[in-house]
């Protein structure tokens, strides 16, 4: 809501000048200078009438132009607009006086800035990427863990949950593992490539410590024996970049489809691990072709 009654209350009848006005509703002046020149235009006077709320009061100022919500003005080259900001000294208030010079359906000030920002904010969206078929592979642990009892000790413990998703078709492989250790990481690896049928490309990996052993943008070192494993299949392995979660978004994803179907729904039930076994589970599809 526009401070259009203080600004009339404190310009009329406390006697500020406009930009004083301004410095104590903490808007820029050309803002205060917009709100009397239209409560002018429009024949309004303080005191306000009894009558007259804030919605009626910026109707009637804003309205009639359009510009208090939707607008009707000439929408101004916005790329241009932010080329020219760029430029020493140049402001919103001196493109919005270019803008509007000479036109008789332009937005107000206010709205400009706010067409601007809302145009800013498209500036970066999040590019599609196009899986091809057994070409990737994405690979982590999920966040959540799964509470089960030790057979041999009886013990509490957590089981980490390994997920596994092609990148074309979206096909999930999710087991338990009784801890992230380098051993139970590759044969988690090994039983997904069993179960899809075929190896990938490419397998796009979190920086865990069981398979890489130094992240880096432009040269990760790798566990010697995911090295060797990834030589024996074959295959190329890319560690994602360090908080860059796009990198690995179908993982991240399968992640919460994991946890939501899987973990959630076995929230109430108590598992005992079979001595020397594992607890594995799978999310129920199609069985697809191999890849």
């Amino acid at each position: 809501m526009r401070k259009i009654k203080e600004t009339l209350r404190l310009f009329h009848d406390v006697g500020l000048s406009q930009r004083q006005t301004a410095q104590a509703i903490h808007v820029a002046r050309s803002t205060v200078q917009e709100c009397l020149a239209r409560a002018a235009r429009a024949g309004v006077t303080w005191p306000l009438p009894d009558d007259m709320n804030d919605e009626t009061l910026e109707r009637l100022l804003y309205d009639r132009d359009g510009n208090a919500s939707g607008g009707t003005g000439v929408e101004p080259d916005w790329r241009a607009v932010s080329l020219e900001k760029r430029r020493k000294g140049v402001t919103l208030q001196l493109l919005w006086e270019e803008y509007r010079h000479g036109q008789t359906d332009a937005y107000s000030y206010s709205r400009f800035c706010e067409l601007y920002a809302a145009w800013r904010k498209k500036l970066h969206p999040t590019m599609r990427l196009d899986h091809k078929a057994g070409e990737r592979a994405f690979i982590d642990y999920a966040g959540l863990t799964a509470p089960y009892i030790d057979a041999e000790t009886g013990e509490w413990r957590q089981a980490q949950i390994f997920v596994a998703v092609l990148g074309a078709s979206n096909y999930m492989y999710v087991e338990a593992h009784a801890s992230q250790e380098l051993g139970n990481w590759l044969m988690g690896h090994v039983r997904a490539f069993e179960y899809w049928g075929g190896v990938p490309e490419l397998l796009i990996v979190d920086n865990l410590k069981s398979g890489v052993n130094k992240a880096h943008r432009y040269d990760p070192e790798l566990n010697p024996a995911y090295q060797d494993f990834a030589e024996h299949y074959g295959l190329a392995i890319l560690p994602a970049r360090a908080r860059k979660p796009r990198d690995k978004a179908k993982v991240e994803v399968a992640v919460q489809i994991a946890e939501r179907w899987i973990l959630a729904r076995l929230r109430h039930r108590l598992s005992r691990q079979p001595s020397g076994g594992r607890a594995q589970a799978r999310k129920n599809r199609p069985t697809p072709a191999p890849v």
